[in-house]
């Protein structure tokens, strides 16, 4: 396979898919591979279906050699596809990466640039070795920002990324406990995310660093250019206001600023993209504007109105850091009544069961109203809660209650479904 006429073609056609299902005509199909599917096998599908070209790595499958390109493996066609792309751009590319809070952060810093710059970013949270690369390929020739998200599960999974995308700022959110399987342990977590300081160190490039977690100060250290925000002790600082539901907060550029996010966890996601927007130019009246008009989506921080009830719905995503930091600003929000029904975290490893009782043990902290916990990893832990194997169980139980006036935090891990309890 010839990269460089690969590109050519791309010029001409600068589309590119991996599920035959969402192909349109003139689209480059990569035929990639999985543990339960050859995307070999539907190269001559995407063809007939009005495919520009179809990128294959398997002979036994190269059928219209006019139309199909052999590579030795079609994934590694698609990221150096999307590197010779990402080369042809002389404009700041920022990577995110962490434990938690990097599509919010993502989308706070597309937001704040997105009102002063034309600025493209990862859809949604298509991080991982086939959205990087089709996140890249996605740019447009007049972007003047692109911001980056970086998920990984394994070590020098970010590293890899890295060499691909080749961004010149970085930003790790947070370093906590998740996919401890994977990461072999926290520390496997802290090396594994801090590929991308590593990177940044290697190639002169520029950190945002939040002074609030000291561990990123120490992990920084040694690359060419740090940016700090956080509460204090930072070139970029703010307050959170306390007390409320949805996040306030104040910083001396910007005034104070109401956002519709939930949780004063938010408040480093929000105050990165204010700190990396006024460190590119952004007027702070955009900044405070944009991020006032941003509006959570997919179940990450959002606030709903239902009969009189108050649904936090942070059901997107959960591990131990994040569900404490979810438990502990619920127990601080001003409320009569407090119910939570919370799912199992996954990835856990051997540390899963420690990890859901210290959690039960945090609840036990607090009164609340009720709480429900959902998933078989629950199921060997001591408290004194209600337990139910499926979402869809604690929905109809929620059904029955009739709370009023009460607050709801909702919250698990993806695979748990929690989303089914308020449809």
């Amino acid at each position: 396979m010839n990269i460089e006429q690969l590109y050519q073609h791309y010029l001409a056609h600068p589309s590119v898919q991996t599920d035959t299902r969402k192909l349109q005509p003139g689209d480059i199909f990569f035929a990639l591979r999985g543990p339960t599917f050859n995307g070999n096998q539907y190269a001559a599908a995407a063809l007939e279906a009005g495919a520009s070209l179809a990128v294959i790595d398997d002979p036994a499958f190269h059928t219209a050699p006019d139309k199909m390109m052999l590579a030795a493996d079609a994934l590694h066609a698609l990221q150096q596809l999307a590197r010779r792309h990402r080369q042809q751009f002389d404009i700041p590319f920022i990577a995110i990466t962490g434990t938690n809070g990097k599509t919010t952060t993502k989308e706070m810093v597309r937001t704040v640039l997105g009102s002063h710059y034309r600025t493209y970013a990862t859809a949604g949270n298509l991080n991982n070795h086939i959205g990087v690369p089709l996140t890249l390929l996605g740019i447009p020739a007049n972007a003047e920002m692109a911001v980056i998200e970086m998920g990984a599960n394994h070590q020098r999974e970010i590293a890899g990324y890295c060499t691909v995308a080749l961004p010149t700022h970085g930003l790790i959110t947070n370093i906590g406990k998740a996919h401890l399987e994977g990461f072999g342990g926290e520390e496997g977590v802290r090396k594994a995310k801090g590929e991308l300081y590593d990177y940044l160190r290697d190639t002169n490039g520029t950190a945002f660093v939040c002074t609030d977690y000291p561990y990123l100060l120490d992990m920084s250290k040694g690359i060419a250019e740090v940016v700090t925000y956080g509460s204090a002790n930072a070139g970029y600082t703010g307050k959170p206001v306390e007390g409320s539901a949805l996040l306030a907060l104040g910083t001396e550029q910007t005034g104070l600023i109401h956002t519709r996010l939930v949780g004063g966890y938010n408040f480093p996601n929000v105050m990165a993209a204010i700190a990396i927007g006024l460190h590119f130019g952004v007027p702070a009246q955009k900044i405070k504007t944009a991020i006032e008009a941003y509006v959570p989506a997919n179940n990450r921080s959002q606030i709903e109105k239902r009969g009189g009830n108050t649904f936090i719905m942070d059901a997107y995503n959960a591990n131990p850091s994040s569900m404490k930091a979810a438990v502990e600003n619920f127990a601080a929000i001003k409320a009569a009544q407090k119910v939570l029904l919370l799912g199992a975290m996954k990835e856990l490893g051997e540390d899963s069961e420690k990890e859901h009782q210290a959690l039960a043990d945090l609840l036990q902290q607090q009164h609340w109203k009720a709480v429900v916990l959902v998933g078989p990893e629950f199921a060997a832990v001591n408290h004194p809660y209600i337990f139910m194997e499926t979402a869809d169980d604690a929905r109809k139980w929620l059904e029955q209650q009739g709370f009023e006036n009460t607050h709801i935090l909702v919250k698990g891990s993806r695979s748990v479904g929690m989303e089914k309890v308020l449809p």
